[in-house]
This record gives structure tokens, C-alpha cells and sequence, in this order.
């Protein structure tokens, strides 16, 4: 059914994406090392992933935690030793040290992304004018998402502001898909989908048992049902 909101769910290896399939996930974002707050991971974690699983992966391109491109030789390069690895969704987000979206960065990589679709991180939620950063970024070749809470807080106190961007979409810089994650609780998902919003994003709350567990199915599959309700 056409309807079928979109749930996304963090991997970090195999085990998890197996699982998290399972449970009903139509997508997963593939990160290592979520101290950080998830940064790139390695091509052989992708292949073992991809030969694991059917649904599409998007992987995060991030060098170091917080919301700094570092430096954009290596970002363009483990872009394009990804796509040749066969990967084909990606997920970036760069701010400059004004919370301004920093487009030579977001450029350059783009670049190597072949048109391939990506979503925009919650670096939106750290942005000081999250209306005009998603205007500047609205003409790049395959932005289709924004992940975000809504708030740097998390989506408790976002919900406002999610609101009134899928109140604009459709309009210029508010055509890509509003992907809620970030403290996303069950209780949310109500008056977000009321609002028309229909893709989720979790992480924690794939793993009851904490980050060094792997993803529980059954947990994936409460909120596959949730959504499908």
C-alpha cells in the first residue's frame, strides 16, 4: 500500500541488519561507532551488510563527531570508494562554525554521489536558519531527505517545529521527506502522522538492551506495527 510509512533503522554490522529487516525495517542507515554519533564505516562492514540484506542502505559519510566536514579530500574520497563498493544512498551534513550549511563541503561530495539519493543529517537541527539552509541546499542533485528531531534537543521538544515544516511541503527547500529521528518515542508517532509525516528513524530504540547489544527484531517489529496501525 502506498501509504506504508517508511521505518529506518541504525546497523552497525550484519547481525543488526539481518534483524532489523526482519522486524520490518524498509531501510537502514549504516554507521560505526556511535559515541561519536555515528561517522563512516569501513567498505568491508558495507559488503557484508549489502550481501546480508535486500532492503536499500544509506551510509553515512562523517569523519569525526560533531557537525565539521573535516577534511573534504578524504570525505570525497571514501564517497567515491563507496559508490565503487556498490553503495547508492548516502547520508552527509555539514555546518560551517556559523551553523550556516557549509556548501563547499556538501558540494564536493555530492559530487562523487553520481546523482545517487541522500538525506541531509540533523546537522539541520544545530543550523542557525533551518528555512534558509534547506533553501540553499533545495537545487543539489539527489536530496530527497532531511533527518531531524526538530530541535537539537530531540523530538519532545521538535514536534513544533515538524510540524509546521510538513505543514510547507511542497514548497521551495521543503520538497525533500521529513525523516523524524532523535529521542523518537512510540507516543510521537500519532500526531506526526497526523501531520502527513511518513518516515521514522530509529536507533536506541531498536536496541532495548543498549548500544552494545545488537538490534532486536521484535523491538523493530513493535514499531513496524505502530506505523502500520
Amino acid at each position: 500500500m502506498s501509504n506504508r510509512a517508511v521505518l529506518e533503522v541504525i546497523a552497525l554490522d550484519a547481525e543488526d541488519a539481518v534483524a532489523a529487516q526482519a522486524g520490518g525495517a524498509d531501510r537502514l542507515e549504516l554507521v560505526t561507532d556511535m559515541a561519536a554519533d555515528g561517522l563512516t564505516p569501513s567498505r568491508e562492514t558495507f559488503g557484508a551488510i549489502r550481501s546480508a540484506v535486500e532492503i536499500p542502505l544509506r551510509v553515512m559519510l562523517r569523519l569525526a563527531d560533531g557537525f565539521a566536514a573535516g577534511d573534504i579530500e578524504v570525505l570525497a574520497r571514501t564517497a567515491r570508494e563507496l559508490r565503487a563498493e556498490g553503495a547508492d544512498e548516502f547520508v552527509l551534513g555539514f555546518l560551517d562554525q556559523d551553523g550556516h550549511a557549509d556548501l563547499v563541503a556538501v558540494e564536493r561530495v555530492v559530487a562523487q554521489l553520481d546523482g545517487s539519493a541522500w538525506t541531509f543529517h540533523r546537522a539541520i537541527d544545530r543550523a542557525t536558519d533551518r528555512d534558509a539552509l534547506r533553501k540553499q541546499l533545495a537545487d543539489l542533485p539527489g536530496l530527497d531527505t532531511y533527518l531531524t528531531a526538530g530541535s537539537p534537543t530531540g523530538v519532545d521538544d521538535g514536534i513544533p517545529t515538524l510540524l509546521a515544516e510538513a505543514a510547507r511541503a511542497g514548497e521551495p527547500g521543503y520538497e525533500a521527506q521529513i525523516l523524524v529521528g532523535g529521542g523518537l518515542q512510540l507516543h510521537h508517532l500519532p500526531r506526526l502522522r497526523a501531520a502527513g509525516i511518513d518516515a521514522f528513524h530509529i536507533g536506541g530504540a531498536a536496541r532495548p538492551a543498549g548500544w552494545s547489544a545488537p538490534v532486536d527484531a521484535a523491538a523493530v517489529r513493535e514499531w513496524r506495527e505502530a506505523l502500520d496501525a
